[in-house]
């Protein structure tokens, strides 16, 4: 697959609903040793076409009552990592898929949220891995 096709990479987070984010984090961090902080935890990892590369996955448990997965009724959402955000959200528009929202763009990288066929909100991100791993760092300390 060449490098300039817009598509997904990988998963760049997964986040839940919990009744209790903080106790859900400390539950995850005394029995399966997950380091968390106030947004949940990251996963580093290293990509497999370059090995000097880092990536990673957030995991993060959030309150019961947050907005930010609407219009989904859905108790969670996937975030993908991708490449050429803008192309694939033309690609998604010309076959018809619902976009949410428009690009906001961070040091960390760009995000825009789609819903699938099922009405699963979905959380699209062309990562910087190297300003992510700065605010990773920054919150590990």
């Amino acid at each position: 697959m060449s490098d300039d096709q817009p598509r997904v990479t990988g998963v760049g987070g997964i986040f839940f609903k919990s009744e209790n984010p903080s106790e859900m984090k400390a539950w995850y961090e005394k029995h399966l040793g997950l380091k968390t902080d106030q947004w949940g935890t990251n996963f580093e990892w290293f990509q497999g076409r370059d090995a000097t590369k880092k990536g990673f996955t957030q995991w993060s448990p959030v309150s019961q009552k947050t907005q930010h997965f609407e219009p989904s009724k859905k108790d969670f959402m996937i975030n993908y990592r991708v490449v050429h955000l803008e192309k694939l959200l033309d690609k998604l528009r010309q076959n018809g898929v619902k976009v949410v929202d428009s690009i906001e763009t961070f040091e960390y990288g760009k995000f825009v949220h789609i819903l699938d066929n099922e009405g699963n909100k979905i959380e699209l991100w062309e990562p910087n891995d190297v300003e992510y791993d700065k605010l990773v760092d920054g919150r590990t300390k």
